[in-house]
């Protein structure tokens, strides 16, 4: 590098967004990700003793992938070279390998490659890297927001160690903010900024675990603030609500309103009220609430609420979580949308949950109810010496695969737990029920 390359990395560098200036150097700079990277984990060992192996890191986007590739590569004496996958060719990928061939050849050095977004790979350029990362001319590290055993090549995931990386929690971002906040080299403690307690907390919690979303709202704040009267540039809450684009509501996701608003769509879906169910729908999504969360109270309510007056509830509702996970967000409101007026709109019964809690309560009261013995396992030698499976009745060689057959233990045997109720599919089980078991022939 000439001097005037030297100049233009360093101008580049003081010029390129706070997140990027504030990312750490070193491994105990990093914040969150504890599970990995904790003094006790595999990974924290493996960077430390530079014997890394080939790694993915799984993770949504601001949790801190980049940020530990670039930790690697200022702690190993490996070659360390960075490819994006949205850009780079086949062509890319060979110069990287016969680069690393030369180093591992020449100068017994082995190379660490990088992959930010590996997921946009397609398989054939995943299946090139393959025999290398296998034969150890490569250590690969990629980087996904995508669930890697959709996105990444079977044969190179088993053969990397997979971590995934949790969105970052609220005390984690806070001390973030205030690190670049009053870092005078690569954060924003020339501006002389300091930030109110609730304008701390709202972008933490409104950042969604994403350290880059928190970052970018401070940088922007302190550069489009003018200093007060005492000199100092103050980020308050209106300020940060401006920066994040997230407005302020009357919702603390750990408080009273949390459980309200979410208590308020369950019972508008519960209803069968779509234009409520929606509407606190994006209340929530509003104020930032965790749409992992939202989903699963979508799937409850599908179980709990519609149970098998309509089947397809919960076939929607556990859909449009897997949807959500894999679009994330803006998209995945749209997908949630969908899943909470069907539910809504479906036919309603409580039939499963009431079996299961009548049912749960009555066996947790037995002690010595024994199962019928013509109901117990006989796949083993010795089995019909102690009577197990003798007098079993094989529904499917009797007229439309069914037969009166007693199945509950004898002291419960007259019990109902499954009441089917009038509403939708179960109007036909119902049917079925009485034609069958329930027919008192």
């Amino acid at each position: 590098m000439d001097l005037f390359d030297y100049i233009s990395e360093n101008k580049k560098e003081k010029e390129s967004p706070l997140a990027s200036r504030m990312r750490p150097k070193i491994l105990e700079d990093v914040v969150g990700q504890q599970h990995i990277i904790g003094k006790d984990k595999l990974l924290y060992r493996a960077i430390k003793a530079d014997k890394l192996s080939s790694v993915i890191f799984y993770g949504p986007s601001g949790t801190g992938k980049t940020t530990l590739a670039k930790v690697i590569a200022n702690t190993t004496k490996a070659v360390f070279t960075q490819i994006n996958a949205t850009s780079a060719g086949k062509k890319d990928m060979e110069e990287v390998v016969k680069e690393a061939k030369d180093n591992l050849g020449m100068y017994g050095k082995k190379t660490i490659l990088f992959v930010d977004e590996i997921h946009r790979f397609n398989k054939g350029q995943q299946d090139y890297l393959l025999p290398f990362v296998e034969d150890g001319t490569i250590i690969l590290i990629g980087a996904t927001t995508e669930n890697p055993f959709f996105e990444v090549n079977q044969a190179l995931l088993s053969r990397s160690q997979l971590f995934e990386l949790k969105p970052l929690a609220v005390d984690d971002i806070k001390i973030l903010i205030n690190r670049a906040l009053n870092d005078k080299k690569d954060g924003m403690g020339i501006y002389n900024a300091v930030i109110d307690d609730d304008a701390l907390s709202f972008l933490a919690d409104m950042a969604n675990g994403d350290a880059r979303n928190a970052l970018n709202a401070v940088e922007l704040g302190v550069l489009t603030s003018t200093p007060r009267e005492d000199g100092k540039i103050h980020i308050t809450l209106d300020v940060a609500s401006e920066c994040i684009q997230k407005r302020v509501l009357r919702y603390d996701r750990q408080g009273d309103n949390h459980y309200d608003t979410i208590s308020a769509f369950i019972k508008s879906m519960r209803g069968s009220d779509p234009d409520a169910a929606v509407y606190y729908l994006a209340r929530m999504l509003n104020a930032g609430e965790d749409v992992a969360f939202i989903a699963r109270r979508i799937m409850i309510c599908a179980a709990e609420d519609v149970s098998n007056a309509d089947p397809n509830a919960l076939v929607v509702a556990v859909a449009a979580s897997q949807a959500v996970e894999r679009l994330g967000m803006p998209e995945g409101r749209i997908v949630l949308a969908q899943a909470a007026a069907y539910v809504a709109c479906a036919p309603k019964s409580n039939s499963a949950i009431m079996a299961i809690d009548e049912a749960m309560s009555v066996a947790s009261q037995d002690n010595n109810v024994s199962i019928p013995p013509y109901l117990m396992d006989s796949h083993y030698s010795g089995a019909e010496k102690l009577g197990h499976g003798i007098g079993y009745k094989y529904a499917h060689s009797y007229e439309n695969h069914y037969v009166k057959q007693q199945y509950l233990p004898d002291e419960h045997a007259d019990k109902i737990f499954y009441e089917p109720s009038d509403n939708g599919y179960e109007k036909v089980q119902k049917e079925y029920l009485k034609k069958t078991k329930r027919s008192g022939d």
